[in-house]
């Protein structure tokens, strides 16, 4: 079985570790982590920037193993979270950056076809987020 809306037929995909336990080499204590989650979000960074900037350069793997909250209640919790998700945000801005190219590229059927596709995503999701509550 293929993707919905890309060329990939793949199942790979990564495997989160067996063990929920924060790693014991790690010294980061859940007080410091959700200080520098606030900090990042404070400058503007997403959630998944947030998760990206804390394994890259404080070396926690995982946020809920130390905390035990996800990245995006912890924003909740202060008042911190972005208004739409993370995941349509991020779909909506390649949709507009696609509409652009369009004005510019009339012709580019290519573009206009995948565009199609961006724009589903959006409506489904849209319909997702609606029946959940959290749009």
């Amino acid at each position: 079985m293929g993707r919905l809306h890309s060329k990939g037929k793949g199942i790979s995909a990564s495997a989160l570790p067996y063990s929920r336990a924060p790693p014991s080499w790690s010294k980061a204590t859940p007080a410091q982590v959700e200080e520098n989650i606030i900090k990042l979000a404070r400058k503007g960074a997403t959630p998944s920037q947030i998760g990206v900037v804390l394994r890259d350069s404080h070396g926690i793997a995982q946020v809920k193993a130390v905390t035990g909250n996800k990245i995006l209640r912890i924003l909740k919790s202060n008042g911190l979270a972005p208004e739409i998700p993370e995941d349509l945000y991020m779909l909506i801005k390649k949709a507009v950056s696609v509409r652009k190219h369009l004005e510019r590229n009339r012709k580019d059927k290519d573009a206009k076809f995948h565009l199609i596709l961006i724009e589903s995503r959006i409506h489904r999701l849209a319909r997702y987020y609606k029946a959940s509550i959290l749009i």
